[in-house]
């Protein structure tokens, strides 16, 4: 592919030459000329013909026909003939690589900033390096990988779902109706990336956007017409999914989540609102959770922005144009009704609580946007089945219930406990805490049941949870305070701590309790054996924070840690060691 190719709409780009120069050619003080001291490389802005023709020359054929191989953000990953582009990263800043880009063999550079071996590059007489100068380099690379993969998006059927929680569930939910429709269906997300049958591990929610625009590309290549991607605030906020063209998008809700990256929770939604207000096709449709306040918001900011936009909002409450009703859930699944333009039918669902009838409704939303028939959404209802590490029940045939779910905000888990006690009071037991705890913080040696009795029989909701390291430090007061309100109780134990220590982390959760019922332990099996152990039939633990994932990071290292296989594992000790005693018992008698 040519530059040319490369830099096609790209209107944002200013382009350098690299050979050695006359005097700069920009006006003095102009914002394309170079700084008092730097070398001498006239600088254009993009011409609005686009052939690169700016007010202060024109850029030859010879720079805008060089042939480009490949494009690449990591300098790891450049070959010969590759266009290199240096971007910011949370921990390593790319234009610190650009002599690692250029040993390798990259005949172009995008930059935003100059430093010394740009500089030393840029004055090297012998270079045959394009040097193309930007505002900003992600904004810059999502135009560049949008047409290196040839604008996959505009032969896919794309839609993007995001919001604080309920994103995984509703892609997967679309998935299993696209999938009735007879459809074949890419998804991208926080679990895993699937193109059609094939799975590839998800190193990001949203990647960024070189690597979305070659799964987009490499989804059109394996058959697919529809892609559905949870789009995070992360990638909205850093321009990953810019140039790709959604045909629907679905707002799930907004709470507290990810304020160590935003300023605050205006930052947070200004960013989600991206989606709507500048990536969503204008024929294209919104699907809103309406009883949201940020929602409601969303809807507003659209009417005022874009009057012609189609919108679809959802919701329980009344006003919503699709509307659930009727709810009942139980430990077998969900049954209500939903209401759309006079109409309404009935809802079956394997998937269970208040969470994920919203879920369902937005996944209603978008395959109403999209023409599917009735009877093909609720077949693709039916048969959406758990979804790995959201609310993903834990059976060894223990008499209680165990949930493994990646409820890692206040909001989540404020929901995932209240979900957990409508259960328990739809199994026709009393739900009211009836415990003689431990010590505040627990004592040495606890270990369970044989220290933590009840005075009656009522099934419990044991909570077991952490907090991230390195994440927004003012959820944790806030997850501890909703995990003792609404627990029988609690085991506060690490999540992924990554460089901090696990206690500190744990002793600002702490802060926030309101109720003596818990204890620590900081050892996350060891918090969770100590879960199961006091667990009695009818019961309902709880452990919430990681969900899917398959390891824990402490101090920059991922060991394999998996909450279900460590459930599946003392679930399987608890009951084996409860067969021993119960022989030793028979054969004493």
């Amino acid at each position: 592919m040519k530059l040319r190719e490369f830099l096609q709409g790209c209107n944002y780009i200013l382009v350098t030459r690299s050979e050695p120069q006359t005097p700069n050619s920009s006006p003095p003080g102009s914002p394309y000329s170079s700084p008092p001291g730097s070398p001498s490389t006239p600088l254009w802005k993009r011409g609005a013909e686009g052939d690169f023709k700016g007010g202060y020359g024109e850029i030859n054929d010879l720079l805008l026909n060089a042939d480009i191989s490949g494009l690449a953000y990591d300098s790891r990953k450049v070959e010969e003939g590759y266009l290199f582009v240096a971007i910011k990263g949370e921990r390593y800043d790319g234009h610190d690589f650009i002599k690692d880009a250029i040993r390798k063999g990259a005949v172009a550079l995008v930059y935003e900033h100059d430093n010394s071996e740009l500089n030393s590059a840029i004055r090297n007489p012998q270079s045959a390096i394009s040097f193309i100068r930007v505002k900003d380099g992600r904004k810059a690379l999502a135009c560049l990988a949008n047409n290196f993969y040839e604008m996959p998006s505009k032969n896919l059927t794309l839609i993007g779902v995001t919001g604080t929680n309920g994103k995984t569930t509703t892609t997967y939910i679309l998935k299993s109706i696209l999938e009735a429709w007879g459809k074949k269906v890419g998804l991208i997300g926080t679990i895993q990336y699937l193109i059609h049958e094939k799975v590839y591990p998800a190193v990001h929610t949203t990647p960024e956007s070189l690597d979305f625009q070659r799964l987009l590309k490499d989804m059109l290549l394996s058959g697919c017409t529809h892609v559905i991607s949870e789009v995070s605030s992360h990638a909205l906020a850093q321009f990953r999914v810019d140039r790709a063209a959604f045909n629907a998008a679905v707002f799930t809700n907004l709470t507290r989540d990810h304020l160590d990256f935003h300023k605050n929770m205006e930052d947070y939604f200004r960013a989600k609102e991206r989606l709507f207000l500048e990536l969503l096709d204008k024929d294209g449709t919104a699907i809103i959770n309406i009883d949201d306040p940020y929602g409601k918001r969303l809807v507003a900011s659209l009417v005022a922005r874009h009057p012609s936009q189609d919108i679809l909002t959802y919701g329980l409450e009344a006003g919503a144009d699709i509307m659930a009703s009727d709810v009942k859930s139980s430990f077998q699944g969900l049954k209500f009704k939903i209401s759309f333009r006079g109409r309404s039918y009935d809802i079956s669902s394997h998937l269970i609580g208040l969470t994920n009838v919203y879920n369902i409704l937005s996944a209603v939303g978008v395959s109403i946007s999209l023409g599917i028939p009735r009877k093909v959404i609720l077949e693709g209802l039916a048969e959406t089945g758990n979804i790995t590490g959201r609310f993903e029940k834990v059976d060894k045939g223990q008499g209680f219930l165990c949930i493994v779910d990646y409820a890692h905000t206040e909001d989540a888990l404020e929901r995932l406990i209240y979900t957990a006690r409508e259960l328990l009071k739809k199994s026709l037991v009393s739900n009211t805490p009836s415990l003689t705890l431990p010590p505040r913080g627990g004592g040495q040696g606890w270990g369970g049941a044989s220290e933590l009795r009840t005075r009656n029989s009522s099934p419990r909701v044991i909570t077991v949870f952490g907090c991230g390291g390195d994440r927004d430090r003012g959820k944790r007061p806030r997850m501890g305070a909703v995990a003792t309100r609404l627990s029988d109780f609690v085991v506060i134990t690490s999540d992924n701590p990554r460089s901090e220590e696990p206690s500190g982390i744990i002793k600002e959760i702490e802060d926030g309790v309101v109720a003596k019922n818990y204890v620590i332990e900081s050892d996350r099996r060891e918090a969770i054996r100590k879960a199961v152990n006091m667990a009695s039939d009818g019961d309902i633990v709880l452990v919430a924070g990681k969900g899917h994932e398959d390891y824990q990071e402490i101090k920059g290292v991922r060991y394999k840690f998996n909450d279900r296989e460590v459930l599946e594992e003392i679930i399987k000790y608890k009951m084996q060691d409860a067969r021993l005693k119960k022989n030793i018992g028979y054969h004493v008698s």
